[in-house]
């Protein structure tokens, strides 16, 4: 099952796609892709609808993870989150791909074991989950990974 992990955001969309067969966990590719600040933000929206879909044509995922909007202490930057999250999972649910969402601390609590986990143990974790011990992950990256990684996890504990 390819499972592709995503860390949303407005300058930068974290991801992560990985295969699970077996009760193996292995890394397909990750990354990130920034937003233009320049641009509009219905042009900026359509930046990340197009990457997304440039990720689906390369990869056809079975699912796609996506981390949940915490609300945050700005209501403008928490409802353009919001929007971007949207357009991700309007690309996705076009494809007839399924959905499945977690809040930040459910992927802290899956990957570390604990839920106010920092960015720099999840990053560690994953690195060591993937066998990834000589690579470096950017921080949006390994969130993307990371999103992947706890769908995986949930699915095998509650047949999510």
């Amino acid at each position: 099952m390819v499972i592709l992990g995503i860390d949303p955001g407005l300058r930068s969309i974290g991801y992560g796609l990985i295969n699970s067969v077996n009760n193996t966990i292995k890394a397909i590719t990750s990354g990130n892709f920034s937003i233009n600040p320049r641009l509009s933000f219905p042009e900026r929206l359509k930046n990340i609808y197009d990457n997304i879909q440039n990720l689906l044509d390369d990869y056809n995922p079975d699912v796609m993870a996506i981390e949940n909007v915490f609300v945050n202490k700005n209501a403008k930057v928490s409802l353009k989150l919001g929007h971007a999250r949207g357009v991700i999972i309007l690309a996705v649910v076009n494809r007839g791909i399924p959905v499945a969402e977690y809040s930040p601390r459910e992927i802290k609590q899956s990957i570390v074991g604990v839920g106010r986990a920092s960015k720099q143990q999840v990053q560690a974790m994953v690195l060591n989950i993937l066998n990834l011990h000589n690579k470096t992950l950017q921080v949006d990256e390994a969130d993307g990974l990371a999103v992947a990684i706890c769908h995986e996890f949930k699915k095998k504990k509650y047949g999510v």
